[in-house]
């Protein structure tokens, strides 16, 4: 017989969004069932974020070692130990992972099942030997790579972000299919390591940001040695050898590519399989799970969040939307998600960050009233001192100076949005970031100067030269 747990909330997932709930409803007072059949921390700790940019900073010192001549240091080809590199991979997340222990919940008093929870009513589900009966469910599985219907794909080996971090040798020729920022990150960080990559995209690489900050990256990929396929249909995939050949299309010319290894980067799909929402009356498809602006499913009882609830797939979000279904389920209060100033960074070198509106979405809403500031990198003497030249922050600004929108290339560029997040979240305007004294020489600079050309036209127009010859004659 399966013993009953009754509790306040019980969480299904362990990842991001489900420990900030688990964590921070138990400490308030909250009795917390949490349930996780996989690894604690999720996809992000796991196989994401954070094995990832592990990936890329070793990437990255490589890449330092390789141009250190730019600097009159000695520069050279570095030798990688790849089984070193994921050593390092496996330590950065062994020291992260304590925090998301099932010791460290357990002792905040959160009650941890360490298997697949499947609901049998609206109200409980039944996680391996224990029923779970809760007054509120979060359901926070997040999401896993999504797998293209291309022929021949299922017959043979293929890596997704869930193995490639396991490589202990260098790939000889990885091909990556998709050039979003999960494909355009690992196949940079691999080729820095010194393997061969070939990234294939059905439309434009990093197509979901603003042209004139995507070209920076672009730029950087063709020159570190990536072999760039866009616009492109896969037509099969075939092994051949020892090795992995892939057939795409171009114009309607046949090409044929092979190589050592197979990375499908192609998008993420939402975790729903086997937690039986049909019998908790939750509605759900393909993108995930239906929620309302408070996160409520189809049945108010239960919550979604983080990537499962479709929409923006962001560890960060997940976050946010926890602090959300918080305020609803223990202070009763009708918060809602707000997603007007939702940033993201894609970790290329350089990074490209954003956030609010693009220059085209801008456009679309309000038409002449949007002006584009620009400023580069190359005007910035933080940048030319650490020769980090190639860059450019983009701000999007509406009516009387409003902040819709901002976009970055550059060195540090997640760092330097944090301020237009501010901006955008509490509705500023551009004299806020134009009028605020920047410490020299930072690259943060960069951001000030360009709140600073919205005042150019005006300030240094024939009609100021005329009022200040005026006032000088007093």
């Amino acid at each position: 017989m399966a013993k009953t747990i009754q509790a306040d909330i019980c969480v299904i997932g362990g990842g991001s969004g489900g420990l900030s709930v688990a964590a921070g409803a138990s400490q308030m007072g909250a009795k917390v069932v949490l349930l996780e059949k996989g690894k604690m921390g999720g996809d992000c700790l796991n196989y994401g974020c954070v094995p990832s940019k592990a990936l890329i900073a070793a990437g990255h010192a490589a890449d330092t070692v390789r141009h250190a001549g730019k600097f009159g240091v000695n520069g050279h080809e570095p030798e990688v130990d790849f089984l070193g590199v994921r050593d390092h991979v496996r330590g950065v997340i062994a020291a992260i992972a304590p925090h998301d222990s099932v010791e460290r919940f357990e002792e905040l008093g959160v009650t941890v099942i360490e298997a697949a929870g499947s609901f049998t009513g609206p109200g409980e589900m039944i996680a391996g030997d224990t029923r779970i009966k809760a007054k509120r469910f979060v359901i926070a599985t997040g999401s896993s790579a999504a797998v293209p219907p291309i022929p021949g794909l299922d017959h043979v080996p293929f890596l997704t972000n869930e193995t490639v971090f396991d490589l202990a040798e260098r790939p000889e020729h990885l091909i990556v299919i998709g050039g979003g920022p999960i494909g355009a990150e690992l196949a940079q960080a691999q080729r820095r390591l010194g393997a061969r990559v070939s990234l294939l995209e059905m439309f434009t690489v990093l197509g979901k940001d603003d042209p004139d900050v995507t070209a920076f990256a672009r730029k950087r990929l063709v020159e570190d040695g990536i072999e760039i396929h866009e616009g492109i249909a896969i037509k099969e995939i075939a092994q051949d050898g020892n090795g992995i050949a892939v057939s795409i299309e171009v114009d309607g010319k046949p090409q044929r590519i092979v190589g050592s290894h197979l990375l499908v980067a192609a998008g993420r799909r939402a975790n729903v399989n086997g937690l039986n929402l049909e019998a908790a009356g939750v509605t759900y498809s393909a993108k995930g799970i239906e929620v309302d602006a408070r996160l409520r499913t189809t049945n108010k009882k239960i919550f979604a969040i983080g990537d499962v609830a479709g929409g923006y797939q962001f560890t960060h979000m997940a976050g946010y939307h926890a602090g959300i279904v918080i305020r609803n389920v223990l202070f009763k209060l009708p918060a809602k998600v707000d997603y007007k100033a939702v940033p993201w960074v894609t970790f290329t070198d350089p990074e490209i960050a954003h956030v609010g509106l693009t220059e085209a979405q801008a456009r679309e809403q309000f038409g002449d009233k949007v002006r584009a500031l620009k400023w580069s990198f190359e005007e910035n003497d933080r940048a030319q001192a650490e020769r980090a030249t190639e860059g450019l922050v983009k701000v999007v600004v509406g009516a009387r100076g409003k902040i819709l929108g901002a976009s970055i290339a550059g060195l540090h560029a997640g760092e330097l949005l944090q301020p237009w997040v501010l901006a955008i979240s509490q509705g500023m305007k551009i004299g806020a970031m134009a009028n605020l004294i920047a410490p020299y020489p930072t690259l943060g600079e960069v951001n000030k100067r360009a709140a600073g050309s919205y005042y150019t036209p005006s300030l240094f127009s024939e009609r100021t030269r005329k009022i200040v010859r005026f006032l000088q004659r007093f």
